[in-house]
């Protein structure tokens, strides 16, 4: 990435994925669409199905791998939180939210293990996590 990663920015959007291929789904789903009106048969409506039900590969596609890297990622972040926390705190680490680890990512050590600390005391979700982060620790791996 040419800029600091932030809030702000942390997103990701991939053109090919996100743009090209949501826009080629959506034109063959109009186009199927226009053929079932316009000359109403069995293929013609066969057509549409397979192109609704196409929706879940390009679902799957985005989900899984995901998935996967959240399973890393929480891993990754007790690892460090166990790193950086006083031996008695390492018993909580287990109390922390797949969301909670997935957001405490971004924080640098400095911050991690009281912003860690604040999440479980008040239930913060993601966002506030985030929102709450003062040194920005870019993420440049996620898919």
């Amino acid at each position: 990435m040419s800029e600091t990663q932030s809030l702000k920015n942390h997103a990701r959007l991939d053109p090919a994925y996100h743009i090209l291929l949501f826009l080629v789904y959506v034109a063959n789903l109009v186009y199927a669409g226009f053929h079932v009106y316009r000359q109403p048969s069995l293929s013609s409506g066969w057509y549409v199905v397979l192109s609704l039900v196409a929706a879940v590969p390009l679902i799957k596609l985005r989900t899984y791998p995901l998935k996967v890297q959240d399973r890393v990622i929480r891993l990754e972040e007790r690892l460090r939180l166990q790193a950086l926390a006083p031996q008695e705190w390492h018993t909580h680490l287990y109390r922390l939210t797949e969301d909670q680890l997935i957001a405490l990512r971004f924080a640098a050590e400095d911050e991690v293990v009281g912003l860690a600390k604040t999440a479980l005391e008040q239930n913060l979700n993601r966002k506030q996590i985030k929102e709450r982060i003062r040194s920005w620790r870019a993420d440049d791996w996620r898919v």
